[in-house]
């Protein structure tokens, strides 16, 4: 699997590179927002918080990387556009882990593997930082159903793979080379 590598590539690689990772990634973070709608609607299981995502990043500059509960920690000003732009960029971040490893090419023949693999693959960060950070513990198990938690967290991360592959799609169908 090839790493991208910038070395003795044009410049448009570089630019088509960044400009299908956000595209790619930004699509993907906003299918999986779809699905917290649908899921809302369906089985009435809340939608993310962003503002308390916002909230615990607000308070990284302070010092603070854990919180027995970020609900109970001083609201930030700003703190749900800060969790909202958060979202999409580690969204678009994660893309970019997708472009980096498989590369450009990935885009022109995407295989739903790869995508599936980063997708699920991200799970690893709610569960080992933003959940013990945010006081939930390490996969959730400080909340009232870790199970149920964790499936949630596994079924959003296949879902936002899935976005990721449909994006890449729609951004290949759109790419000319």
């Amino acid at each position: 699997m090839p790493l991208v590598s910038f070395e003795d590539k044009p410049q448009e690689a570089i630019v088509d590179y960044f400009a299908s990772t956000v595209l790619i990634g930004a699509g993907a973070t906003a299918l999986t927002d779809l699905w917290a709608i649908v899921r809302k609607h369906l089985f009435g299981i809340p939608a993310p918080n962003y503002g308390l995502v916002g909230r615990w990043l607000a308070h990284m500059p302070r010092g603070r990387f854990r919180h027995d509960s970020i609900a109970a920690a001083p609201t930030v000003r700003g703190e749900r556009l800060i969790g909202w732009i958060a979202h999409y960029l580690i969204g678009i971040s994660y893309a970019a882990i997708l472009l980096g490893i498989w590369g450009l090419a990935w885009i022109h023949h995407p295989r739903i593997g790869p995508a599936l693999i980063v997708g699920i693959g991200t799970v690893a960060a709610p569960f080992l930082v933003m959940q013990p950070g945010m006081g939930a513990g390490i996969a959730a198990s400080r909340t009232p159903r870790p199970a149920a938690a964790r499936f949630q967290s596994l079924v959003t991360h296949a879902i936002f793979g899935l976005g990721l592959y449909a994006s890449g799609w729609a951004v290949g169908f759109l790419y000319t080379p």
